[in-house]
């Protein structure tokens, strides 16, 4: 009768709403990556400020936004609501448009082209010619995407390492 249909009900919307069960597996590996995460994150932030410095006095960078860094549209919030530093994801311009930027993200060697953050790999996207690569010039600032417009989410390698590919990526670029 109508018994199971309780308990149908209550398994499907528990799941739609919660998920399914996770394999003792996934929730090992979970736990084990929540124990070691304030430590991840600390260098994340550590990381992404020296990127960001590095990036912000660098001759083919046109702009640059972390808001840890001084005169940045959000460094006064960040500096009362995340007073142990902002977060490992910068983004900048390239000087030369979406040519250039292409340039230089082919040209990395250590920071992997991807379209996710937060990894333990320095990961970075270009969505002009990535995610938004449908779209024209005009609908990309239409968009608030300008074409010479570089998402980089700093990884917890050596922050010389990340900051050395870089500066050899720029080398591409007049």
């Amino acid at each position: 009768g109508l018994g199971g249909a309780y308990i149908t009900k209550a398994v499907a919307q528990l799941m739609r709403d919660l998920g399914c069960v996770q394999s003792p597996q996934s929730a090992f590996l979970l736990n084990l990556g929540l124990e070691s995460l304030h430590l991840r994150m600390k260098r994340h932030c550590e990381n992404g400020l020296k990127v960001a410095e590095f990036l912000s006095n660098h001759g083919k960078v046109g702009y640059v936004h972390h808001s840890s860094l001084p005169g940045d549209t959000y460094h006064e919030l960040a500096k009362k609501y995340l007073p142990n530093g902002s977060c490992g994801v910068v983004s900048f311009g390239v000087n030369g448009g979406k040519d250039a930027a292409e340039k230089v993200l082919n040209s990395l060697k250590r920071c992997i082209v991807a379209t996710h953050v937060a990894d333990a790999r320095t990961c970075v996207l270009h969505p002009a010619s990535a995610t938004h690569r449908q779209m024209t010039d005009e609908q990309l600032l239409a968009a608030g995407i300008r074409p010479d417009f570089v998402r980089l989410s700093v990884g917890i390698e050596d922050a010389a390492d990340i900051i050395a590919d870089l500066a050899q990526g720029f080398k591409h670029v007049k």
